[in-house]
């Protein structure tokens, strides 16, 4: 097991073995979720860059799955359907929550881990109270940096973030990313106009994520 962090939280960092499949991902999730919710392992971060899928969530219609070959997987997650590849940071904060029905609250600290993440990183982004992730807003319009679909099941958290930090953008334009017609995706190396690469990104976004899943956790 990975040394724990000053939050008490121990990293399961899967940056380190290159790209990541989506369903080897996911069995780790669930055997991790299951003996948190045991008492056997401490609350868990998981970091990783995935492989090219899909993530198609409950609320995905048959009409909105796309048909260019890469694979999608259905969750168990709220939502529609999003998509995770190279150049994105995923993370799953596998956590049991201190208020276990304050699910809101949970997503309010990652968007707001991640808005400081990328403060950090020099770019200024908020979050919109009927919008859940984290966002830019300008005459340009709406563009979602990072995206957030959570999962709570007796009390601990599954699934996670998604924080483009420069992956290319063509696999969600098959899409409509997380069913939201009216705004566009983006990502970090864009809205910075320079090179920005996991390695960077990670260490900031970890630290934050930490601060924040303190003040949630029991």
């Amino acid at each position: 097991m990975a040394p724990l962090a000053t939050s008490g939280i121990a990293l399961k960092r899967m940056l380190d073995s290159g790209l990541t499949d989506y369903q080897e991902a996911w069995d780790a999730q669930r055997k991790i979720h299951e003996e948190i919710v045991a008492g056997l392992r401490p609350n868990t971060l998981i970091l990783l860059e995935h492989a090219s899928v899909y993530t198609a969530g409950r609320r995905t219609e048959e009409s909105e799955r796309p048909k260019n070959g890469v694979p999608v997987i259905d969750v168990d997650r709220g939502g529609k359907i999003t998509w995770h590849g190279e150049g994105q940071l995923v993370g799953y904060p596998i956590v049991k929550l201190k208020n276990r029905n304050d699910v809101v609250g949970f997503v309010r600290e990652i968007e707001g881990a991640l808005i400081a993440a990328c403060a950090e990183l020099g770019l200024q982004t908020i979050n919109i109270c009927d919008r859940t992730g984290v966002w830019m807003r300008d005459e340009r319009g709406d563009r979602k940096v990072a995206a957030i679909g959570i999962r709570v099941a007796k009390g601990v958290t599954m699934h996670g973030f998604a924080l483009n930090v420069n992956p290319s953008l063509l696999p969600f334009s098959q899409i409509v990313p997380c069913g939201i017609a009216d705004a566009d995706v983006s990502t970090l190396a864009a809205e910075l106009g320079r090179v920005i690469t996991i390695s960077e990104v990670a260490p900031i976004v970890e630290k934050h994520i930490y601060e924040a899943l303190a003040k949630v956790i029991a």
